[in-house]
């Protein structure tokens, strides 16, 4: 099965997670939502690393957890695909448990920030509403 949608991937090298996974984690939510789907190809190890300019082991690992976990299937010779099993989107459930570490991590920050919790809202209401210009769709 070959599909069209292009997959990219965006990472923060400034960011305290490490960038394997970032890759592991945004791979996760895209098929959660069902934005890559299952038989997607992913781009080689090699080409992913040349494009966010990374080391290849990176990406392998990152590829080599996520088989292991059944998201992704090796096919010998060809490029990895996401596998069979994600042909849906994960249930709201699902998707809304996978989201709950990240709004722990930034209601710890709010309240360390002391920022007023109709603030937080607010703001974290503005940016669900933004473009986010820098990720791939």
């Amino acid at each position: 099965m070959h599909v069209d949608t292009l997959i990219q991937f965006q990472i923060n090298p400034g960011s305290a997670e490490p960038i394997y996974r970032q890759l592991m984690d945004q791979l996760r939510r895209r098929v959660a939502a069902g934005q890559w789907v299952a038989g997607q190809e992913l781009p080689s190890v090699r080409e992913l690393a040349l494009q966010l300019a990374v080391h290849p082991m990176t990406i392998s690992k990152a590829y080599g957890l996520l088989e292991i976990e059944g998201l992704l299937e090796r096919r010998r010779g060809l490029p990895m695909v996401i596998a069979a099993v994600h042909a849906r989107p994960a249930a709201a459930r699902d998707r809304l448990e996978q989201l709950r570490p990240v709004l722990q991590r930034a209601a710890a920050e709010a309240r360390e920030l002391d920022v007023p919790k109709h603030q937080a809202l607010a703001l974290f209401e503005r940016l669900l509403d933004a473009p986010d210009e820098g990720s791939p769709r």
